[in-house]
């Protein structure tokens, strides 16, 4: 059996993405894949970029890596810009959209938000409906693995809240949907930083066989006053926001 660790919404927070690091490692997982928003939010964008570019095998485009390229007129996304320059901002906006893996017989896409596009939020309580359209082909994601067949699990970050869900397409198609919450910004009330660990057999042709296959989700402890001061130190901008969320878990608006 092999295992994948799948990370999002890092947000330029270094300590949490470190501590989530030395989690995976302790696990012997050597593969990682990352579902977008490596930027906003946090005080180190630049060295969160830095370290995904080296840890993951893939890493798909999240509405801030999108966003971050547009023209902006709010202080923080101008202090984003401008600590990011012209190389990095060129490789957030070149990520692409979604990764695929066949993984003990399961079809698994991974994106960030939906296969509508990386700014189309489903959240945790959105209604069946709205959850087995993430299921869909779409003109973002094409045909699973170059075909016409669907996927049959769904990763995503985008919402900052973790959850593992069971659901029956209209056929009667069992399917699974999973969202990895966040490294860096959790909003579920609990100020841990929270990945997911795919299990499965992922050797061809192994990995097209059905095989035991599970879906982990870890939270992770890690130093958040040592977060808040870098925040404090390099002069965040919109800082107590930022520090609020990392301490108490939930998002201030």
């Amino acid at each position: 059996m092999d295992n994948i660790a799948v990370i999002s919404d890092i947000h330029g927070n270094l300590p949490a993405l470190e501590a989530v690091v030395q989690d995976i490692r302790r696990r012997h997982i050597r593969r990682i894949v990352c579902l977008g928003d490596l930027v906003g939010k946090g005080p180190q964008p630049c060295e969160a970029v830095d370290r995904i570019r080296e840890l993951c095998e893939t890493t798909v485009q999240g509405n801030w890596d999108h966003g971050i390229n547009n023209p902006q007129d709010k202080e923080t996304g101008l202090w984003q810009q401008r600590l990011l320059g012209t190389e990095r901002l060129r490789y957030l906006r070149e990520l692409p959209f979604s990764a695929e893996l066949w993984l003990s017989g399961r079809r698994v896409r991974l994106f960030h938000a939906s296969a509508q596009s990386i700014y189309h939020r489903v959240l945790r309580k959105a209604n069946k409906k709205e959850k087995l359209a993430m299921f869909e082909n779409t003109d973002q994601t094409g045909g699973f693995a170059g075909t016409e067949l669907t996927p049959d699990v769904i990763g995503y970050g985008d919402i900052h809240v973790p959850y593992v869900q069971t659901l029956k397409s209209k056929e009667g198609q069992g399917l699974l949907l999973f969202n990895t919450g966040s490294v860096g910004a959790p909003y579920d009330g609990l100020p841990y930083a929270s990945y997911a660990i795919l299990e499965g057999e992922t050797s061809h042709p192994a990995c097209l066989e059905p095989a035991p296959f599970s879906v982990q989700l870890v939270r992770v402890p890690y130093d958040v006053e040592q977060a808040v001061a870098i925040a404090e130190r390099v002069g965040l901008p919109n800082l107590e926001r930022f520090i609020g969320e990392i301490r108490s878990g939930i998002e201030r608006k």
